[in-house]
């Protein structure tokens, strides 16, 4: 063949061969018009089988870099599993475990080498039935997962709770191949949600159950009372001259002989009645199966009579007496406050005729009542005689000292009665229904003057308004709330609405349905007075809450009682870990804010920065021309 070219020689393929014979069949001697064709065509042909070539080079190099990208993600996935803090545990489709991770070897105890190819039955508590797990089954293959809590058995024998998340793996057909679980303790939680509910609904003292329970374990005896022939009685007992033993021995010896009398006088309660501690001196015996007076005449003796044995208190022998009054129901009272106001009455005869003994509640007595409905009668009027105003408290930021809101509090000045305190007339308006016109009008006037001070230039503020129990009850308060920022024309977000746990014992569905519809208004929501009411936990999780109010009987005591102090530091940590913000009310001194500070928590409020103002001082505040009494610290 001319010039010794063939295709198989060039590295060309054989349609190349076959190209080049044609054209030499054209051409039997060599020409220049032949060198040109046979350049022509052999371009051609490199260029073709050049681009075939590179073609499979760029194939290879991409399948080598998704190999490389896939190795990296499986190293990085086998990272995230040996590090991460959650327990996990994978198991085939049949549901044998075929791998662990060093915090489900921490967790349970178990190495992965004594897990693997066995069934995480292993781990079961016995605290669970068939039907918890069918359920977890029949979740898997629905939905390919389940969340929930758990109870499972650590290698020890230990049984504890934890939060799980299952999910299905399906492979390229749809079918199950394997499960995955990630899980944690949530023993510490559970503890801390004990305690803070123990301590809420107890005296941090005594450990005796305080005045809210008193007051539903009062309105149970009583729905049971209606239907039987028992009487309920109520002894209010009072310890005789204690301020001169916390004068002399000092609180310590006057706490530890408050302890002494609880201990004792709970010897004497039965299993179906009450010893509570309302605070300081005083203690409440309720008595549910009293056939007669005699009974309880017996009990009151008996109480007095254990009371007044000696005791050694820090080294000193003592003797301490006390005085009791002694309400019944149905005859001095229908309700749980009625009964309270009767025995109190009783207590301060009992007082002035002469200590450690007991008196019964009569009739007579009650010139507390006259009073009563004498501020009814005035109450009534306040509105429409523009009696009712409202002063404001600044609530101060811990973090840089600032004021970020406030809070509005009614006040009553009658000018025939005065200043009227309103843990007088607050309870009054509730009683009588006047609460629900009070209300509104306190709602209305709050919004109408935090839209005057915006207008006015000053820097807008959430303004706080106290919600009583009464109002949500009546199933208003969404109405009432828009109405007032229609009228006014004040953004929702510069409002707030402070409810009790007392709203939340009543109908919660009513209760949640109107803190929704306030929620998608825009209105923020706290909850005041935490830890003294009688609710459980579990409401901090059903309601839509955005802040939690310490109450101050706590803070008081804050830098002095441990339990205070446990009570709110396990307060901030729960709320905190509901993404609440805290703020601790009744701030009266630099130590209380120095530890509220130390523990996190967000807010202040009380009589270290500013008691509560009227309107044109709140102003002098929010515009800086009046200074808080503790100036805000400079910031880092």
């Amino acid at each position: 063949m001319p010039f010794g070219i063939t295709g198989a020689a060039a590295g060309m393929p054989p349609s190349a061969e076959q190209d080049i014979a044609t054209l030499l069949a054209r051409h039997p001697e060599a020409s220049p018009q032949l060198a040109a064709e046979l350049c022509t065509l052999f371009a051609g042909h490199v260029a073709r089988h050049a681009a075939l070539l590179l073609g499979e080079a760029t194939a290879r190099n991409s399948a080598d870099a998704a190999l490389q990208a896939s190795e990296r993600r499986q190293r990085l996935a086998a990272r995230i599993f040996e590090i991460t803090q959650e327990s996990i545990m994978m198991t085939d489709a049949k549901g044998d475990i075929v791998a662990v991770n060093a915090a489900f070897e921490q967790l349970t105890g178990y190495t992965e080498q004594e897990v693997l190819g066995r069934n995480p039955r292993l781990l079961l508590s016995g605290r669970h039935d068939s039907a918890f797990y069918r359920a977890i089954w029949a979740g898997l293959e629905s939905t390919g997962q389940w969340r929930g809590e758990i109870w499972n058995r650590r290698k020890n024998g230990q049984v504890f709770p934890a939060h799980m998340a299952i999910n299905a793996v399906r492979d390229d057909d749809g079918a199950i191949s394997a499960y995955v679980s990630v899980s944690n303790d949530i023993s510490a939680l559970r503890a801390a949600h004990h305690q803070v509910d123990f301590l809420s609904h107890h005296d941090p003292l005594t450990l005796l159950p305080n005045r809210a329970v008193l007051a539903e374990r009062m309105r149970q005896a009583i729905a049971a009372a209606r239907h039987g022939e028992r009487q309920i009685a109520l002894l209010l007992l009072n310890l005789d001259r204690l301020q001169r033993i916390n004068d002399s021995l000092g609180h310590e010896a006057g706490d530890a002989m408050l302890q002494e009398m609880a201990r004792r006088a709970g010897l004497l309660t039965s299993p179906s009645d009450t010893l509570a501690h309302l605070g300081g001196d005083e203690f409440v015996l309720l008595l549910t199966q009293c056939l007669d007076s005699d009974d309880v005449i017996h009990a009151a003796r008996r109480l007095i009579d254990e009371i007044s044995r000696p005791m050694t208190i820090g080294g000193h022998d003592l003797i301490v007496t006390a005085s009791i009054g002694i309400s019944i129901y149905p005859r001095d009272g229908a309700n749980p406050s009625e009964l309270l106001k009767a025995a109190d009455v009783a207590l301060s005869h009992m007082k002035d005729t002469g200590r450690n003994g007991f008196r019964f509640f009569k009739g007579e007595m009650n010139a507390h009542a006259l009073r009563w409905m004498s501020l009814e009668t005035h109450l009534r009027r306040a509105i429409e005689r523009g009696e009712l105003s409202l002063n404001y408290q600044p609530q101060v930021s811990i973090a840089d000292g600032s004021m970020c809101s406030m809070e509005a509090l009614l006040r009553w000045r009658s000018p025939e009665l005065g200043q009227v305190a309103p843990s007088d007339f607050i309870a009054l308006a509730e009683d009588t229904g006047m609460i629900l016109p009070i209300g509104n009008w306190v709602i209305r006037q709050a919004c109408l003057q935090n839209k005057a001070w915006q207008d006015a230039g000053l820097a807008p503020l959430r303004v706080a308004v106290n919600v009583s129990a009464h109002q949500f009850m009546a199933g208003t308060v969404p109405a009432v709330v828009a109405d007032a920022l229609a009228e006014s024309g004040l953004e929702a977000r510069w409002l707030e609405v402070e409810l009790t746990e007392s709203v939340m014992m009543h109908d919660s569905e009513s209760t949640a349905a109107q803190l929704s519809a306030l929620t998608e208004m825009g209105v923020s929501i706290s909850l005041d007075d935490f830890g003294t009411g009688y609710s459980s936990l579990g409401y901090l999780s059903r309601f839509m809450l955005d802040k939690l109010k310490i109450d101050q009987t706590f803070v008081r005591n804050i830098t002095t009682e441990p339990r205070s102090a446990a009570i709110a530091q396990a307060t901030i940590a729960l709320a905190h870990g509901l993404s609440l913000v805290v703020i601790a009310e009744g701030v009266e001194t630099e130590g209380q804010l120095a530890f509220l500070a130390a523990i996190g928590c967000d807010e202040v409020q009380g009589y270290l920065f500013s008691r509560p103002v009227p309107a044109d001082e709140m102003a002098r505040l929010m515009s800086g021309e009046a200074k808080l009494l503790r100036s805000p610290a400079p910031k880092e």
